[in-house]
């Protein structure tokens, strides 16, 4: 065994005990044809297994497959592989569960992409829905090993021949791979007074010379204090949503994502975080100091937030006018009283009616919420563009009626959008009127359209 690490010779030695095989067709007789029949191409074993994670829009961060790499192609010839031929569990908080596998094809990479070709990996995606699913609580679960799969049937090719056949043993996973929320690297930043917060930065994939970026600052819900610098990436989409391969091909952007630490500041004018002196005075600066550091296009500086993020846009562009392009603040809240110190700036709001949480009118902590504010804004004097719909229309829907109420502002001369949504129609909780704001691709758009306006 001299030059093999003792976890190869283990796994190889566990392939051979379930002796997998890649398929090539050999002559074999009449008799024969009628029983499925082992490839006698030589052994296939289990490399190593890694759960894929996503983070949904109204879900949280979910497992949503299983990706498992094999020493050699695994060749079906156009076979396809029944969903009852692998038992995936889950052990979650000490309780093991199964999952649900809804789909198993085989792949050239650990990615939930069907490349429709043979290669060393097969994906088995595992249903969102579960309620074992989540990757987090408060804090990222400890998920190493947590998951065991079992192949419990043969996996044939159209000529009854065992491709992979079925094995008592378990395989676990060895680790987890976080599409988009692994592209963000992790840092920490003092500001001037001593204060410290953690952060989460994702460049553009290709960095050009003599070009600069936008920069996209998300400011995550009350939710998501921590100080495992990950749930405001992973509790919902505003961070990843901007970092996707799609996005980040058509709007290259720095998306800059910090995380309030515990315990939480609360200490603002009307007991936000993202209104404490000591977190907005660390999150400009922060600002500040990462464009000055990279190529970042000053013009195009945005900010996003929802839930308490929200009332941190509220809080931070009447403080901050002349410093960002644009917002977008989904179920916040603010001062009246501000309003008219941030007329000028490009705004895209959005909130549910029904909203318990943070409510549509009355807002939070004596502040009033979103409707309110938009009415204190247009009296400021800056025109508002209103439309309601429903939550839950299908994307291409959702984005008609965002599509219709952006072309309505634009011809009236409005640069203020707000969206509201119909009692009864955001998913899990009213509260989170975000599920497809993020989404949607008219508002990322409009965003990065804009560029710095000039202060009166």
């Amino acid at each position: 065994m001299r030059g093999i690490s003792r976890r190869t010779a283990l796994a190889l030695a566990a392939g051979v005990a379930a002796a997998p095989a890649v398929s090539t067709m050999s002559t074999v007789t009449a008799s024969a044809a009628a029983t499925p029949r082992l490839t006698a191409s030589g052994l296939n074993p289990v490399v190593r297994a890694d759960l894929i994670t996503t983070v949904t829009p109204s879900g949280g961060w979910r497992v949503t497959a299983v990706a498992i790499r094999y020493a050699n192609p695994v060749d079906l010839r156009g076979g396809t592989i029944p969903l009852s031929a692998f038992k995936v569990t889950a052990t979650v908080q000490r309780q093991t569960a199964p999952r649900t596998v809804t789909r198993v094809y085989s792949n050239t990479a650990a990615e939930v992409t069907d490349h429709g070709r043979p290669g060393n990996h097969l994906i088995i995606e595992l249903a969102a829905s579960d309620v074992n699913a989540s990757a987090a609580g408060t804090d990222p679960y400890p998920l190493d090993r947590a998951y065991a799969v079992r192949q419990v049937a043969d996996l044939t090719n159209p000529a009854g021949d065992v491709v992979l056949p079925a094995s008592p043993l378990a395989v676990r996973n060895d680790g987890v791979r976080n599409p988009v929320v692994d592209d963000f690297t992790a840092g920490s930043f003092v500001d001037s007074a001593g204060f410290e917060l953690d952060y989460r930065l994702c460049q553009p994939v290709d960095l050009l010379r003599n070009t600069r970026y936008p920069l996209v600052v998300t400011l995550h819900g009350g939710g998501e204090v921590a100080d495992n610098n990950m749930t405001q990436l992973t509790a919902n989409r505003i961070a990843v949503t901007f970092a996707t391969p799609g996005r980040r091909r058509r709007h290259p952007a720095f998306v800059l994502s910090p995380q309030i630490p515990l315990p939480r500041p609360m200490e603002g004018p009307d007991g936000t975080d993202w209104t404490d002196p000591r977190v907005q005075r660390a999150t400009v600066e922060l600002i500040d100091t990462v464009t000055a550091r990279y190529p970042v296009d000053t013009e195009r500086i945005y900010v996003v937030g929802l839930s308490s993020g929200g009332r941190g846009v509220f809080s931070l562009l009447p403080r901050y006018p002349g410093k960002f392009a644009a917002a977008v603040a989904t179920a916040g809240w603010g001062d009246q009283s501000t309003m008219e110190r941030m007329v000028d700036v490009p705004l895209w709001a959005d909130h549910s009616v029904d909203d318990p949480t943070v409510p549509y009118r009355e807002g939070r902590f004596g502040k009033p919420g979103t409707w309110t504010l938009m009415n204190a804004l247009e009296a400021a004097g800056a025109k508002v563009t209103r439309g309601e719909w429903a939550n839950n229309l299908p994307k291409a829907e959702f984005e008609a009626r965002s599509r219709e109420l952006l072309r309505t502002a634009q011809a009236t001369g409005s640069h203020v959008m707000f969206t509201s949504y119909s009692a009864g129609t955001t998913a899990v909780n009213p509260h989170f009127s975000w599920a497809q704001t993020y989404e949607n691709d008219v508002i990322i758009e409009w965003l990065f359209a804009q560029s710095r306006p000039r202060r009166r």
